[in-house]
């Protein structure tokens, strides 16, 4: 790893495999319906506060996208090979993730499935993609740059819990009880 790998547009870096999450989401979000796709990016019912936070979360969330894109891919180091596993396990994850999200009624909250290992599994995964990527690519700079953005994103699944919460009150406080905001805590 390198704390500044050199930045330059090439066929081999990083933002091959930023392309897979990107085309995973695309596929997913063609084949849903709309009203699910929609439920999915609801923002209403958050504060001025965690809106904000969010801008500045997604601000930093768009420099480790140029990075990605920017940075070519460690060929032939363990990075590399970690990178790709991570990245294998995050699209998995994301996918059923999604899954279990569309199959949920949408008068209820999204319990089922991978939602019993955390409450945000689809945000979990693409972590672990983004993580992997920047794995893959060497950059201690995507690196913290990827940590400080998800520590300020962490306001959108309090956003969406309180949000959650009011909508469905008792289940959904059951479901916060019983379910790790994170996969281990």
């Amino acid at each position: 790893m390198e704390f500044f790998p050199p930045l330059h547009l090439g066929w081999l870096n990083g933002w091959l495999l930023l392309a897979l999450l990107v085309l995973t989401d695309i596929v997913l979000f063609l084949v849903f319906q709309r009203k699910v796709v929609k439920r999915l990016f609801d923002r209403s019912g958050w504060t001025r506060r965690q809106k904000i936070f969010t801008v500045i979360g997604k601000l930093l969330a768009l420099l480790l996208i140029v990075i990605i894109i920017m940075t070519p891919l460690k060929l032939g180091s363990p990075a590399l090979m970690i990178g790709f596993v991570l990245v294998a396990l995050g699209l998995i994850g994301l996918i059923k993730a999604l899954f279990d999200f569309r199959n949920a009624p949408a008068d209820q909250p999204a319990t089922g499935g991978i939602y019993r290992i955390t409450r945000h599994p689809q945000i979990m995964a693409s972590s672990l993609v983004l993580l992997g990527i920047t794995v893959a690519i060497g950059s201690w700079t995507g690196l913290i740059v990827f940590i400080i953005s998800r520590i300020l994103l962490d306001v959108n699944l309090v956003a969406e819990e309180e949000v959650c919460l009011r909508t469905f009150g008792i289940v959904y406080q059951e479901y916060l009880d019983q379910t790790p905001r994170y996969i281990f805590f």
